[in-house]
């Protein structure tokens, strides 16, 4: 049992470089990084098993109180469904928020043998912008991700299958889109973090293909 761990860890460090791939959503209330509110993040982290191939672990997730003086354009509300005001919400401010997502992370980053983190997003800028202003804002000096390196699945979905709109990207991957869910943190990540793993296991896939045919295997 000991062996396999072992070994497992040491694929996931190896597999990416050192780096643990999580899956991360925010929803906001604009594109400004800065001036605009931080309103739920999720993340999702990837695990491997002793085949090497990857599959997405549980969500992790919450709402987020909006900054003081941070702004909110009510068309990104249209858009997320979120009521910034609703008490039952249950939004934390933003260091309890940064620090349930980041334990986990770090705790899988330790047992993979990984020396940290790395954003998976689609169009993941966005999402990678908006986390790394609430680290500044709130002073962390615990982020597990790295600052400006990111894995982008719309760049990968265009590479694999054509698609870089989530939904037809998702839907090519062979998953089922739910237009009615989507635009919540924790929908778009799982979505995102299974059309991850499969692009990555697919190229295992081929790779394993191109091992066997030249007599490798």
């Amino acid at each position: 049992m000991h062996k396999q761990i072992d070994d497992y860890a040491s694929r996931m460090a190896t597999r990416f470089r050192g780096f643990l791939p999580v899956v991360v959503d925010v929803e906001t209330g604009g594109f400004d990084a800065r001036g605009d509110a931080l309103l739920e993040i999720a993340a999702v982290i990837v695990s491997m098993d002793g085949n090497g191939v990857l599959t997405p672990e549980p969500v992790v997730s919450t709402h987020v109180e909006a900054f003081p003086g941070s702004h909110i354009d009510p068309k990104s509300l249209e858009v997320n469904g979120i009521d910034p005001d609703q008490p039952l919400r249950g939004a934390v401010p933003e260091r309890t928020a940064l620090d349930l997502i980041f334990k986990p992370v770090r705790e899988a980053i330790k047992a993979n043998g990984c020396q940290r983190a790395i954003l998976v997003g689609h169009n993941a800028a966005f999402d990678l912008g908006f986390l790394n202003a609430a680290v500044q804002r709130t002073g962390h000096k615990r982020n597990p991700f790295h600052p400006f390196s990111c894995f982008d699945t719309a760049t990968l979905g265009g590479l694999a299958y054509g698609q870089t709109v989530l939904s037809r990207a998702v839907q090519a991957a062979g998953f089922e889109w739910n237009a009615d869910a989507a635009h919540s943190a924790v929908y778009d990540a799982e979505r995102t973090a299974a059309m991850f793993c499969a692009i990555v296991n697919r190229w295992k896939h081929f790779e394993d293909l191109e091992r066997e045919t030249a007599g490798l295997t």
